[in-house]
């Protein structure tokens, strides 16, 4: 098996202080490159993480004919340009989240989506507890799954941050609560018929700093969520059937090379004895999400999630903004 060689856009701390570093960990990786609009800046984080090659410009680490994928995780408005500039040139592309600013946008990439594998990074998926909450749902430890509710926050006031500038993206529901769209999505395993959404918005920034929405998935499935950049730090997914539940305690932030903790409750005691703890082995969600998109780039396995997965999640955050506004259930 040879490597897949990667190049990364950007110095962006997601990167640099977790993604690159999971996947040089990674038989399958070969973290080879690094750009930035600064050169200083590029060979300073290629120095630091021991990658062989920086580039002063996104354009000459697409141009290098070794790179074969490119992980992107440029501001939220460059997502777009810069994946499809390298898709162009035949290029694979890992993407952050969320994928655009809309899904009409997203669209753009239909014009080489069948020459180069593009994939939006939504690391949870690959975590091996999102993987058991999953396959115990299936099996019916909880009953008929009725509803998934998320909480999500983070306190982050400071407008110079790009979270919190409305024109490039940012705001709590592109920030977060498109993780919240991606738990309804992979644990009913369906798309939302419609969705109603309340957005409460910085009047200074612009941004959404707290957004609640409910989605309804049909057959009386229902994701509810809220997510906020302006409140205290807290996260938590649980899942409701008809005869249990299922809480996943850090579902988005897993720490990385830590074990986890799922809860499980089959007998509605109220106060909690009747918890079964179950923990998951360690791992690090990044370094099996990078292994997952070089195994499909190298052919071993099919793409997990493709563009179509991407475009229907910007549907749905494109109907909610609608919402917004009118004050009714949108369909994605």
């Amino acid at each position: 098996m040879k490597k897949v060689v990667w190049g990364v856009l950007s110095t962006a701390k997601i990167g640099v202080k977790q993604v690159i570093p999971a996947m040089q960990i990674s038989p399958w990786c070969d973290m080879r490159a690094i750009a930035s609009r600064s050169l200083p800046a590029a060979r300073a984080a290629a120095g630091a993480l021991g990658m062989a090659q920086a580039y002063g410009s996104y354009e000459e680490l697409i141009a290098d004919p070794e790179i074969e994928a490119i992980y992107n995780p440029l501001p939220n408005h460059l997502h777009i340009p810069l994946t499809l500039q390298a898709a162009r040139a035949g290029k694979h592309v890992l993407c952050e989240k969320p994928f655009s600013l809309t899904a009409a946008e997203a669209g753009q990439l239909r014009e080489v989506a069948g020459r180069v594998h593009i994939m939006e990074a939504f690391m949870v998926r690959f975590h091996p507890q999102w993987q058991r909450v999953r396959e115990l749902v299936r099996a019916g430890r909880i009953g008929t799954p009725r509803a998934v509710q998320v909480f999500f926050s983070y306190f982050n006031d400071d407008p110079g941050n790009i979270r919190n500038q409305a024109d490039i993206g940012g705001g709590a529901l592109y920030d977060i609560g498109c993780y919240a769209i991606v738990a309804g999505r992979f644990l009913f395993e369906a798309d939302p018929a419609r969705v109603v959404a309340l957005v409460d918005r910085d009047p200074a920034l612009g941004t959404d700093r707290t957004t609640s929405a409910l989605a309804d998935f049909g057959g009386g499935r229902q994701l509810g969520f809220t997510v906020s950049t302006q409140a205290q730090r807290y996260q938590r997914l649980n899942i409701v059937g008809t005869s249990g539940r299922i809480e996943v305690l850090i579902p988005f932030n897993a720490p990385q090379g830590e074990a986890t903790t799922i809860l499980v409750d089959s007998t509605g005691a109220l106060d909690g004895s009747g918890v079964e703890r179950e923990t998951l082995p360690k791992c690090d969600q990044y370094t099996l999400q990078g292994e997952a998109f070089s195994r499909a780039v190298r052919g071993e396995i099919s793409l997990p999630y493709g563009l179509d997965d991407a475009v229907m999640n910007m549907r749905i955050i494109d109907a909610l903004l609608r919402s917004e506004h009118s004050g009714r259930w949108e369909a994605p």
